[in-house]
């Protein structure tokens, strides 16, 4: 059995320490793993620095648009489960502003360009490129109009692979839909979509889509989906 060290032997070991620093310790930048020299700062790295040097392939960005009542709401959200992304919903993303804004129900009336419609738009752009320039691949569900939508989305094609899908329907069908939403999804009190019925079918055929440089798909959502749902996916999903 060792017998402790007490008196002059502490005195001893502590004299050798200082004249023999551990390596683990040193303060020189001796070649050692995990050494540097004394002040040399660290830098902070940003959080898509690790990103940028492990993934050599880009995330896809999925646009699913269409005028309202065409079903891409739906067809996002399937998409999202079938391929393993998130959906982001241009239209949810205000119902959550709704819902954090009023304390009273009714306080809150929608309009095509009101406060939280304005909000809405540089939120749902800003939690797109957060998720691309993660390395996420996303689905973006809007009625992307090109003149609004555009300028917002073309920059997202230097961090990711665009596809298109455009929902299309006819105007009597998507205004069925409108009104039925409406009627089930109280929700809807938080966006402009149900106006004067003698006008949906001029809106409707109106409709600008967003014009990307990018793969495009045309979905008819009529009854079901045509071209079929594995067909879109593997349109939109380049591992499959």
């Amino acid at each position: 059995m060792r017998e402790p060290v007490t008196g002059a032997g502490l005195r001893a070991v502590a004299e050798s320490s200082h004249d023999h620093p551990s390596p683990q310790t040193s303060t020189r930048n001796e070649g050692l793993a995990g050494t540097r020299p004394v002040g040399k700062p660290t830098r902070c790295r940003r959080p898509g620095d690790r990103y940028n040097r492990t993934v050599t392939s880009r995330p896809t960005l999925v646009v699913v648009s269409g005028p309202p009542g065409s079903g891409k709401t739906a067809l996002a959200h399937t998409l999202a489960r079938t391929i393993g992304a998130p959906a982001i919903c241009r239209d949810e993303i205000k119902e959550g502003m709704v819902h954090a804004s009023t304390s009273t129900s009714g306080l809150f009336t929608a309009g095509a360009a009101d406060e939280l419609a304005l909000r809405t738009l540089p939120t749902f752009f800003g939690v797109l490129e957060l998720l691309l320039r993660a390395g996420v691949t996303t689905v973006a569900e809007a009625a992307f109009q090109d003149r609004l939508w555009r300028p917002g989305l073309q920059p997202l094609g230097e961090v990711a692979e665009l596809r298109v899908v455009h929902c299309v329907v006819d105007a009597n069908t998507a205004w069925t839909r409108i009104q039925r939403r409406w009627e089930s999804n109280p929700l809807r009190r938080a966006h402009a979509d149900l106006q004067n019925p003698t006008d949906h079918p001029l809106r409707h055929a109106s409709f600008d889509r967003v014009a990307l440089d990018a793969p495009l798909l045309e979905v008819d959502t009529t009854d079901g989906y045509q071209p079929s749902l594995p067909e879109i996916v593997s349109f939109v999903d380049k591992t499959r």
